[in-house]
C-alpha cells in the first residue's frame, strides 16, 4: 500500500514524464507523445517504486527487467530511464538525431535498455524468452513486457500468450497499455478487440484489470501479480491516450505528430511543477 508521501512523489514524477515527452517530442518534431503519456504512471510506479535495478551496472544478471514491445513509445521509457540516471538527462535534448543516444525505437546500446524493439508483436516472445532463462538459472528477478492495444493484431502476440503461462512463468507481468486508440483511429473501428480480458483470461492469464493511471490500484495491481503462483500476469491497465495534455484527446490522427508551438504551450501550462533545463 502507497502512503501519501509515496503516492505524491510518483504523482510528481509521472507529471515530469509527461514533460519530459512534451519537451522531447516537440525539440526533435519527431515522435509520439500520446502514446508515450498514456504509460507515465506506469513508468514511474516501475522505475520508482517497483523494479530493482542499478544504474552503474545496467546489466546486472541480478536485475529486474523490462521490455517495451510498443517500442513506439520510447520517449516515456527514455525520460524513465533518464529520470532514473542511467544517462544525462542532457540527452533527452537530442531524440532522433544522428550520433546520439536516443534513437525513435528502444535500441540495447542505450544503458537500461534491454530489448531492440519497434516492429510492433515480438517484444512479448523475447520477454517470455528472459523469464523462462531466469527460471532456468534460478534468477529471482521479475520481468515486465508493455504491449499497446493495436499491438493485439500481431498473431506473434498471441503464439507468446500461449507460451507464457505453459511454461508457469509466474516471473512475468505483461502490462497491456489499453488506450483504445491505434496508429489509423480507434482500435475498435480498425480490427475489434473485445472481449479482450476474457480472450487473456481464456490463455490462463491472471488478469487484473485497473485504471492506469491511478496509482493505487497500479501498486495492488503489481502485488497481485507478485502473489500468483504458476502462471504469468496481465495487467490491463485502460488508459488514456495523451493523458495529461488535453490537446491530445480523442485525436486520433496525433498518434505519430509532435507538438506544434501553440500545443506545446499548451501541454507545459497543464504540466505545472515540472521542469526541464
Amino acid at each position: 500500500m502507497l502512503t501519501n508521501e509515496k503516492r505524491e512523489a510518483l504523482q510528481s514524477m509521472a507529471t515530469q514524464l509527461r514533460r519530459d515527452v512534451i519537451e522531447m517530442t516537440y525539440k526533435a518534431q519527431s515522435g509520439h507523445p500520446g502514446g508515450s503519456c498514456s504509460l507515465a504512471d506506469i513508468m514511474a510506479y516501475l522505475y520508482f517504486s517497483r523494479m530493482r535495478y542499478d544504474v552503474n551496472e545496467p546489466k546486472a544478471l541480478k536485475r529486474d527487467r523490462l521490455v517495451l514491445s510498443k517500442g513506439h513509445a520510447a520517449p516515456i521509457w527514455y525520460a524513465a530511464l533518464a529520470e532514473a540516471g542511467f544517462f544525462p538527462r542532457e540527452e533527452m535534448l537530442h531524440l532522433r538525431e544522428i550520433g546520439h543516444l536516443l534513437q525513435g525505437h528502444p535500441c540495447v546500446h542505450i544503458p537500461g535498455v534491454d530489448a531492440t524493439t519497434g516492429s510492433l508483436g515480438f517484444g512479448l516472445s523475447i520477454a517470455v524468452g528472459m523469464a523462462a532463462a531466469a527460471k532456468m538459472d534460478g534468477l529471482d528477478v521479475k520481468v515486465h513486457a508493455i504491449v499497446g492495444d493495436g499491438e493485439q493484431g500481431e498473431g506473434q502476440i498471441w503464439e507468446a500468450a500461449m507460451a507464457a503461462p505453459n511454461l508457469k512463468l509466474d516471473n512475468l507481468t505483461v502490462i497491456l497499455d489499453r488506450n483504445k486508440y491505434q496508429n489509423d483511429g480507434r482500435t475498435e473501428d480498425i480490427m475489434p478487440l473485445e472481449p479482450l480480458a476474457d480472450k487473456w483470461r481464456a490463455f490462463n492469464w491472471n488478469v487484473v484489470e485497473i485504471d492506469g493511471h491511478d496509482l493505487d490500484q497500479i501498486d495492488a495491481a503489481f502485488a497481485a501479480a507478485d502473489a500468483c503462483k504458476g502462471r504469468p500476469t496481465l495487467i490491463y491497465a485502460n488508459t488514456i491516450k495523451g493523458k495529461g495534455c488535453s490537446y491530445m484527446l480523442d485525436q486520433p490522427q496525433l498518434h505519430y505528430t509532435p507538438p506544434t508551438k501553440e500545443q506545446y504551450e499548451s501541454a507545459l501550462e497543464e504540466l505545472k511543477g515540472s521542469r526541464w533545463f
